[in-house]
């Protein structure tokens, strides 16, 4: 059987604005070139997961309950697109609870890894936080870039690209 190839997703400030615990689907804007994206990834048969540290509901700002009901609602969004996201693995916890799934740590690739047969040689990291692009060095993932759109500089991390536009990943992969 022939291994997946992959594209893991940060959500908040890739799928969606990050506007700070986006909790409720009428705070949840589309980055709007992220359909576009996600159907090119589609055709060129990469399998999708969303990658996604949600402190929010460690820090009591809103529940597992409102997280399931807002994913459930992103997902179903993207199902009208005709896209598919396999699977999303969140860290609930602060970042003070010294979890193992907290990005820039890996428990959430171990999760995915666990269940999938992933080439992670062939496989991408699309974040926007330096805790995004280390979770991949950590996990193995061996190509990263980083989304820049507030053209904010990573000061310690460096991806293998940045891009200021989702639609310049393309260009890309």
């Amino acid at each position: 059987m022939q291994k997946l190839k992959s594209i893991f997703l940060d959500r908040d400030g890739v799928i969606n604005f990050d506007k700070g615990y986006v909790h409720k689907k009428e705070d949840f804007e589309f980055i709007p070139e992220i359909f576009d994206l996600l159907k090119y990834f589609k055709d060129r048969e990469f399998t999708l997961f969303i990658i996604t540290n949600q402190s929010g509901i460690g820090r009591g700002y809103y529940s597992l309950g409102d997280f399931n009901k807002l994913n459930t609602w992103m997902l179903s969004e993207l199902e009208k697109f005709d896209i598919h996201i396999e699977r999303v693995e969140f860290c609930p916890h602060k970042p003070t609870d010294e979890c193992i799934c907290r990005k820039p740590k890996t428990g959430m690739l171990d999760q995915i890894m666990k269940d999938y047969d992933i080439d992670l040689d062939n496989s991408w990291m699309i974040g926007d936080k330096e805790s995004d692009i280390n979770f991949a060095k950590n996990g193995k993932i061996k190509k990263t870039i980083c989304v820049d759109i507030s053209n904010k500089v990573m000061t310690k991390t460096k991806p293998d690209f940045i891009v200021t536009s989702l639609g310049d990943i393309k260009n890309i992969i």
